[in-house]
């Protein structure tokens, strides 16, 4: 989305805009098939989504420019703008990009990852690194955890105290 939104503002890519708009109103959509209970977005409607995305893949390619040519004695691959980047991955991940819509188990943002590995991160910069692997793996083995704890609803101090008592709560694990 950030990519997409990038290329819109700053390249004036109109087909980014529109297919930013695109998946967000996918994630609309499929919020509400979730709310109905539904575990995925209808075939057809999912049929009408797709086309929709792949004929903006296919706009977006044609919006750009062609490739410089290969001077002589260059080797090697060609360096791709950053539209064409993009719109490469959005072509060959797309059955990622768009699994929220097959299965509303799915996020429609890798956000919570990144938010998971950001206190790693943040744990490193603060003090340099961990000062054993021991260390870093019991405190992986915590962050992760919580993290769980948080997204199935528990609270983290029920959680932490239950970890210190000798008898983590039970992970639910899913279908």
């Amino acid at each position: 989305m950030r990519d997409l939104a990038f290329l819109a503002e700053e390249h004036y890519q109109r087909w980014a805009g529109d297919l930013r708009d695109l998946l967000l109103a996918m994630h609309r959509a499929a919020e509400e098939w979730r709310a109905q209970g539904a575990a995925q977005v209808p075939l057809h409607e999912q049929g009408e989504w797709i086309a929709a995305y792949h004929e903006l893949l296919v706009a977006g390619y044609a919006a750009q420019a062609p490739p410089s040519p290969r001077l002589p004695g260059q080797r090697g691959r060609l360096k791709q703008t950053p539209a064409r980047n993009l719109l490469a991955a959005l072509t060959r991940q797309a059955g990622r990009v768009l699994a929220f819509l097959a299965d509303l188990r799915v996020p429609f943002t890798n956000n919570q990852a990144e938010r998971d590995l950001r206190m790693v991160k943040v744990q490193q910069k603060i003090s340099g690194t961990f000062r054993s692997d021991d260390g870093a793996t019991a405190y992986c083995r915590l962050r992760s955890y919580l993290s769980t704890m948080r997204k199935q609803g528990r609270g983290m101090l029920e959680a932490l105290s239950a970890v210190f008592r000798g008898s983590p709560l039970p992970i639910a694990w899913g279908s």
